[in-house]
């Protein structure tokens, strides 16, 4: 399982991000990649009871990297993790495949509630720089948050939202994820996106 993530998370960072330019460089040189594999041992660890590996994993990745996800968040396959700096996801989080998040992104908690506290994201989805999303709440499949965004409540599949709070702006389809682009028109074109295999 995380051989095959690691490989296609290598993939989506090669096809996504214009500034890489080859599967070396986004193996050696991606910090946002390096964090991820770093995080999918640690979450392996933690799954299998080895808490104090796993946080000195995560420890050591935020120290490293400026990325400090928790062991018990659970990602997908063919995750981009652009630019990375800032990136925090609590431990009852998840990160549906083939999904994107750029720098500065939160899925965190209200401060407020216990055990399952932080947010479900789908497949497909686009998260912009320094968008925050709060509490146990979803964001639908195909689903795009502009950068800068605080998102408080559950967004329905293939939606655009943006401000602060987040509110519907507009209609998604393909994939936002895949496409990673950022402009807000109201309405986002059928440009289709590039379908992994995962």
């Amino acid at each position: 399982h995380v051989k095959k993530a690691a490989l296609l998370d290598i993939q989506v960072t090669k096809d996504r991000d214009p500034a890489c330019t080859s599967y070396l460089e986004a193996l050696l040189n991606f910090k946002g990649y390096h964090a991820l594999q770093l995080h999918r041992i640690a979450h392996e660890l933690h799954t299998n009871g080895r808490n104090v590996m796993a946080q000195m994993l995560q420890s050591r990745a935020s120290e490293v990297f400026g990325v400090d996800i928790h062991p018990g968040a659970k990602f997908g396959k063919g995750i981009l993790i652009d630019h990375a700096t800032g990136v925090v996801v609590g431990e009852t989080a998840v990160v549906g495949d083939n999904s994107s998040l750029l720098q500065g992104v939160t899925l965190g908690g209200t401060g407020k509630a216990e055990g399952d506290r932080h947010p479900k994201l789908g497949k497909n989805v686009l998260i912009g720089a320094q968008a925050t999303i709060l509490g146990n709440i979803s964001i639908g499949d195909g689903s795009m948050v502009a950068a800068g965004s605080v998102v408080l409540n559950d967004v329905p599949e293939r939606k655009l939202i943006a401000g602060i709070p987040a509110r519907i702006v507009g209609s998604t389809t393909g994939m936002p994820s895949t496409l990673m682009d950022q402009v807000l028109n109201g309405l986002y074109a059928d440009q289709g996106g590039i379908e992994y295999f995962i």
